[in-house]
């Protein structure tokens, strides 16, 4: 199978199309492209998996949306509210494979949508293609639509102690997740830290295997989680990635962030404390805990459910 081109897709949405629990990938048009093509993760500069797309859908309602999410995974707040309004339209994918290894590409100045693979690319694709499982095909190419997205480039330039950081930022066609540098709303960060609570209870059996996911861990909360919106992860700490934990504050952050889906909102971008051990991000804490009116004493289970993609849910 040779594949020529590739579509890039931001996290959580690639993760979710890689771990199967969605095969609707919501853009702001249709597309003329149909067969086979590479997905890329958006900032990686590789392709992560393959897929076929073998329909687009007509622009959707919100109520269709809404009751669509199996398919796409947009949680209905984001509907709602009207951030993800003109991504409304399924492109639907087919046998949807991760590879065992991330192809590297030649990004072309440009391209933030679909993206033309260099032939070291192409090549490194057919190796592991046989490897999938999937039978013979061509990738079939063709000319862009007049209907696909447009190109718009943002660039924030800013500064942290002696380093300058340039973030170059473009619409791709797709909603974007949290920004990890964006509180999550209905739920400020507390201004200040009550004394630091008495060290709870906690599971420390091995990681199980749960619906969606392993399960990595589980913690019984305390008052002082519920008043300082705060969730230990001490007895299961050494189970996320490294390079995703980072020092005791913001000046020390981590390589890497992980993707946290509580359940009732956007999807958070967080890296962790590793001197507190406990998610650095906690705006979203205290709305997962009104939505799920917990209280000390019940427990808080954490899911793996993706290569730096986490579920928080109540148990």
């Amino acid at each position: 199978m040779r594949i020529t081109k590739a579509l890039i897709v931001a996290d959580p949405w690639i993760e979710y199309l890689l771990n199967g629990t969605k095969d609707w990938e919501m853009r702001s048009s249709g597309a003329s492209h149909r067969g086979w093509f590479g997905l890329i993760r958006k900032g990686s500069g590789a392709v992560h998996g393959v897929a076929r797309l073998v329909d687009v859908g007509a622009p959707l309602t919100p109520e269709q949306m809404i009751t669509n999410f199996a398919h796409h995974r947009i949680p209905e707040s984001m509907i709602r509210s009207g951030e993800v309004a003109k991504w409304n339209t399924p492109w639907k994918l087919a046998d949807v494979q991760r590879l065992a290894r991330p192809v590297p590409y030649r990004h072309k100045s440009g391209a933030v949508t679909w993206v033309e693979l260099d032939e070291a690319a192409i090549a490194g694709l057919a190796k592991q293609l046989p490897e999938t499982g999937q039978a013979a095909d061509l990738s079939h190419t063709s000319s862009p639509s007049r209907n696909e997205p447009s190109d718009q480039v943002k660039v924030d330039i800013r500064q942290r102690g002696s380093k300058l950081y340039i973030d170059v930022q473009w619409d791709d066609g797709e909603p974007e997740p949290a920004s990890k540098n964006k509180a999550v709303a209905t739920t400020p960060m507390p201004k200040a830290a009550a004394a630091r609570p008495s060290t709870p209870a906690a599971a420390s059996s091995p990681a199980t295997a749960s619906s969606s996911g392993r399960t990595i861990g589980e913690v019984v909360l305390t008052e002082g989680n519920i008043a300082n919106n705060h969730i230990y992860l001490r007895s299961f700490f050494d189970r996320f990635p490294a390079d995703a934990v980072g020092g005791s504050n913001k000046a020390a952050l981590a390589r890497r962030e992980l993707t946290v889906d509580w359940g009732g909102g956007e999807p958070v971008q967080t890296d962790l404390d590793g001197s507190k051990k406990f998610f650095r991000a906690r705006g979203w804490i205290g709305a997962f805990f009104k939505q799920n009116r917990a209280k000390a004493g019940d427990r808080v289970i954490i899911d793996e459910t993706g290569p730096y993609c986490y579920r928080v849910r109540l148990g």
